[in-house]
């Protein structure tokens, strides 16, 4: 399908079943985090059908449910963003890859999205939230990388909250989000009756600091949580891990 793009927009391949998406050069571009999300989540599902139901929370232009449906059988996923610009593009980038039968982009609030979608309605629940607390100091708190990357729409409570209202018994809840907030990701897991049950730290290199942690919750699951080993992301400077080069198809 032929897609109009917009002044500073351009067409990137995913490396997976010939999709491509589109972005913003000056807006807020998807991430290893993301990406490495979509592997951990296929990792935590062992089983999907046509009919397995999956919603991605905050899911920018869309980068998580392409993936998604690239990576599992699922052809019913949902995209839910706030930023009509970011919506947008995602839905076109849906439309590029002839997806609008299995992939629906939804404009709309993650704090509202039990009154938009129901309760107990999706199998799978992902999200990358923003990762960082609102800063006194933002410039433009409007500005589509603020609304990414600082909790100014919503908190990590109000993410959680919502993905245990949309999901059914013992559906699966998959993040990614910073290990300085690890304590605090755990407490309002179970808060919303979401037991951690797999965790992944990624470091850049073997020797060095954790820089994201990716979790698999499940609604109302029993108490026990797997620790997995380490995912490193560089074997050497510049050099992907033979793992991340699986994860990115390459």
């Amino acid at each position: 399908m032929e897609i109009q793009l917009l002044p500073d927009e351009r067409i990137d391949d995913l490396q997976r079943n010939g999709y491509r998406i589109i972005q913003n050069k000056n807006g807020f571009c998807f991430g290893m985090d993301a990406v490495l999300l979509s592997g951990f989540v296929c990792e935590g599902l062992s089983h999907t059908t046509a009919s397995t139901k999956i919603i991605d929370l905050g899911t920018g232009t869309g980068i998580i449910p392409l993936l998604l449906r690239a990576k599992t059988n699922s052809r019913d996923l949902t995209g839910l963003e706030i930023q009509e610009t970011s919506a947008n593009m995602a839905q076109r980038s849906v439309d590029l890859n002839d997806l609008g039968e299995d992939v629906k982009i939804v404009l709309g609030d993650i704090c509202k999205a039990t009154e938009i979608f129901g309760k107990a309605t999706f199998d799978v629940v992902t999200s990358n939230p923003p990762y960082m607390k609102p800063a006194g100091g933002l410039t433009n708190p409007e500005d589509a990388k603020a609304i990414a990357r600082h909790e100014i729409k919503c908190t990590f409570a109000d993410v959680a909250s919502q993905a245990a209202a949309l999901l059914k018994p013992q559906g699966k809840f998959f993040l990614v989000h910073r290990p300085e907030r690890l304590a605090e990701l755990m407490d309002t897991l179970r808060e919303n009756k979401l037991e951690p049950k797999r965790l992944r730290m990624v470091h850049s290199f073997t020797d060095s600091q954790a820089t994201m942690v990716l979790i698999e919750a499940a609604k109302g699951g029993n108490t026990f949580m797997k620790v997995e080993p380490p995912l490193i992301i560089y074997k050497s400077q510049g050099v992907y891990t033979d793992e991340i080069l699986d994860i990115y198809n390459f």
